[in-house]
Protein backbone atom coordinates (compact mmCIF):
# COMPACT_ATOMS: atom_id res chain seq x y z
CA UNK A 1 0.00 0.00 0.00
CA UNK A 2 1.57 3.26 -0.91
CA UNK A 3 0.27 5.90 1.67
CA UNK A 4 0.54 9.00 -0.10
CA UNK A 5 -1.96 7.27 -2.85
CA UNK A 6 -3.91 6.11 -0.03
CA UNK A 7 -4.84 9.63 1.06
CA UNK A 8 -4.62 11.31 -3.03
CA UNK A 9 -2.17 13.44 -2.08
CA UNK A 10 0.83 14.44 -3.74
CA UNK A 11 4.31 12.27 -2.87
CA UNK A 12 6.08 15.42 -0.57
CA UNK A 13 6.81 16.32 2.57
CA UNK A 14 4.53 18.76 3.11
CA UNK A 15 1.16 18.18 3.74
CA UNK A 16 -2.22 19.13 4.10
CA UNK A 17 -3.18 17.40 7.39
CA UNK A 18 -6.99 18.57 6.68
CA UNK A 19 -6.77 16.59 3.34
CA UNK A 20 -5.42 13.56 4.45
CA UNK A 21 -7.77 13.53 7.79
CA UNK A 22 -10.72 14.18 5.34
CA UNK A 23 -9.75 11.37 3.08
CA UNK A 24 -8.89 8.82 6.35
CA UNK A 25 -12.66 9.24 7.48
CA UNK A 26 -13.97 8.31 3.97
CA UNK A 27 -11.82 5.46 3.96
CA UNK A 28 -12.64 4.44 7.26
CA UNK A 29 -16.17 4.44 6.80
CA UNK A 30 -15.72 2.49 4.13
CA UNK A 31 -13.52 -0.20 5.55
CA UNK A 32 -14.58 -0.19 9.14
CA UNK A 33 -15.38 -4.24 10.11
CA UNK A 34 -19.01 -3.38 11.28
CA UNK A 35 -19.55 -2.64 7.46
CA UNK A 36 -18.59 -6.31 6.63
CA UNK A 37 -20.17 -8.61 9.66
CA UNK A 38 -22.92 -9.59 7.21
CA UNK A 39 -20.10 -10.64 4.46
CA UNK A 40 -18.54 -13.45 6.50
CA UNK A 41 -15.44 -14.05 8.99
CA UNK A 42 -12.81 -14.03 5.72
CA UNK A 43 -14.20 -10.42 4.28
CA UNK A 44 -14.44 -9.43 8.16
CA UNK A 45 -11.13 -10.17 9.02
CA UNK A 46 -9.57 -8.54 5.52
CA UNK A 47 -11.55 -5.33 6.55
CA UNK A 48 -10.24 -5.82 9.93
CA UNK A 49 -6.64 -5.82 8.33
CA UNK A 50 -7.01 -3.46 5.84
CA UNK A 51 -8.27 -0.79 8.62
CA UNK A 52 -4.89 -1.41 11.01
CA UNK A 53 -2.92 -0.80 7.52
CA UNK A 54 -4.88 2.97 7.12
CA UNK A 55 -4.25 3.47 10.41
CA UNK A 56 -0.23 2.89 10.33
CA UNK A 57 -0.54 5.40 6.91
CA UNK A 58 -2.28 7.54 8.99
CA UNK A 59 0.10 7.63 11.48
CA UNK A 60 3.28 7.84 9.62
CA UNK A 61 1.89 10.74 7.26
CA UNK A 62 0.95 12.90 10.24
CA UNK A 63 4.11 12.83 12.03
CA UNK A 64 7.06 14.63 10.08
CA UNK A 65 9.97 12.40 11.06
CA UNK A 66 8.07 9.15 10.02
CA UNK A 67 6.50 10.79 6.99
CA UNK A 68 10.81 11.86 6.00
CA UNK A 69 11.41 8.16 6.80
CA UNK A 70 8.85 6.31 4.63
CA UNK A 71 9.36 8.83 2.12
CA UNK A 72 13.46 7.69 2.02
CA UNK A 73 12.40 4.14 2.23
CA UNK A 74 10.47 4.62 -0.80
CA UNK A 75 13.26 5.85 -3.10
CA UNK A 76 15.58 2.83 -1.66
CA UNK A 77 16.76 4.62 1.28
CA UNK A 78 15.77 2.68 4.73
CA UNK A 79 16.66 4.08 7.56
CA UNK A 80 13.78 3.14 9.55
CA UNK A 81 15.05 0.35 11.92
CA UNK A 82 19.07 1.26 11.98
CA UNK A 83 21.35 1.84 14.56
CA UNK A 84 24.11 3.88 12.31
CA UNK A 85 26.26 6.68 13.87
CA UNK A 86 26.64 9.83 11.95
CA UNK A 87 30.10 10.19 10.41
CA UNK A 88 29.79 14.19 11.33
CA UNK A 89 32.13 15.60 13.86
CA UNK A 90 30.84 18.63 14.33
CA UNK A 91 27.57 16.91 15.21
CA UNK A 92 28.49 14.06 17.20
CA UNK A 93 30.39 17.49 19.31
CA UNK A 94 27.09 19.26 19.49
CA UNK A 95 25.04 15.82 20.87
CA UNK A 96 27.97 15.66 23.83
CA UNK A 97 27.47 18.96 24.44
CA UNK A 98 23.71 18.70 24.73
CA UNK A 99 24.00 15.61 26.79
CA UNK A 100 25.97 17.03 29.15
CA UNK A 101 23.98 20.54 29.27
CA UNK A 102 20.74 17.81 29.34
CA UNK A 103 22.50 16.26 32.90
CA UNK A 104 23.33 19.39 34.57
CA UNK A 105 19.73 20.15 34.76
CA UNK A 106 18.90 18.28 37.64
CA UNK A 107 21.90 19.72 39.69
CA UNK A 108 21.15 23.41 38.80
CA UNK A 109 20.17 26.25 41.35
CA UNK A 110 17.19 26.79 39.06
CA UNK A 111 15.90 23.95 37.07
CA UNK A 112 12.87 25.19 35.73
CA UNK A 113 15.31 28.30 33.90
CA UNK A 114 17.80 25.38 32.63
CA UNK A 115 14.66 23.47 31.43
CA UNK A 116 13.74 26.17 29.62
CA UNK A 117 17.07 27.50 28.44
CA UNK A 118 17.35 23.72 27.16
CA UNK A 119 14.25 23.49 25.43
CA UNK A 120 14.76 26.76 23.77
CA UNK A 121 18.11 25.60 22.27
CA UNK A 122 16.62 22.16 21.14
CA UNK A 123 13.62 23.78 19.81
CA UNK A 124 16.12 26.11 17.59
CA UNK A 125 18.08 22.97 16.37
CA UNK A 126 15.21 21.27 15.49
CA UNK A 127 13.17 24.11 13.31
CA UNK A 128 16.92 24.21 11.61
CA UNK A 129 17.00 20.81 10.46
CA UNK A 130 14.24 20.76 9.59
CA UNK A 131 13.96 23.27 7.49
CA UNK A 132 16.86 21.41 5.85
CA UNK A 133 15.26 18.40 5.67
CA UNK A 134 13.16 20.41 3.83
CA UNK A 135 15.39 21.72 1.08
CA UNK A 136 16.39 17.82 0.35
CA UNK A 137 13.72 15.19 1.00
CA UNK A 138 11.41 16.11 -1.84
CA UNK A 139 14.61 15.27 -4.34
CA UNK A 140 14.83 12.29 -6.79
CA UNK A 141 18.77 12.73 -6.59
CA UNK A 142 20.53 10.21 -4.58
CA UNK A 143 23.26 12.85 -3.03
CA UNK A 144 20.16 14.79 -1.68
CA UNK A 145 18.44 11.77 -0.29
CA UNK A 146 21.57 10.81 1.25
CA UNK A 147 22.01 14.37 3.19
CA UNK A 148 17.87 14.28 4.01
CA UNK A 149 18.22 11.08 5.88
CA UNK A 150 21.72 12.46 7.65
CA UNK A 151 19.40 15.04 8.59
CA UNK A 152 16.98 12.72 9.88
CA UNK A 153 19.02 11.57 11.56
CA UNK A 154 20.23 14.03 13.75
CA UNK A 155 16.39 14.92 14.02
CA UNK A 156 15.74 11.57 15.68
CA UNK A 157 18.80 12.50 17.99
CA UNK A 158 16.93 15.98 18.18
CA UNK A 159 13.55 13.90 19.39
CA UNK A 160 15.24 11.37 21.62
CA UNK A 161 16.75 14.65 24.10
CA UNK A 162 13.08 15.95 24.25
CA UNK A 163 11.84 12.86 25.11
CA UNK A 164 14.94 12.74 28.32
CA UNK A 165 13.84 16.07 29.10
CA UNK A 166 10.53 15.19 29.85
CA UNK A 167 11.62 12.65 32.06
CA UNK A 168 14.17 15.01 33.57
CA UNK A 169 11.04 17.44 33.99
CA UNK A 170 9.06 14.92 35.66
CA UNK A 171 11.45 13.63 38.04
CA UNK A 172 12.10 17.18 39.00
CA UNK A 173 8.22 18.23 39.37
CA UNK A 174 6.00 15.33 40.09
CA UNK A 175 4.77 15.72 43.58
Amino acid sequence: MKYFELFAIPVQFDVDLNTVNARYLELQKILHPDRHASLGAQQQLLAVQKTAELNDALQVIKQPLKRAEYMLAEKHIDIRAEQQTLQDPEFLMQQMELREELSEITDAADPEAAIAQFENHVKELHQDYYAELKKHIDSDDQEQLKIAADIVRKLKFIYKLREELERIEDSLFDD
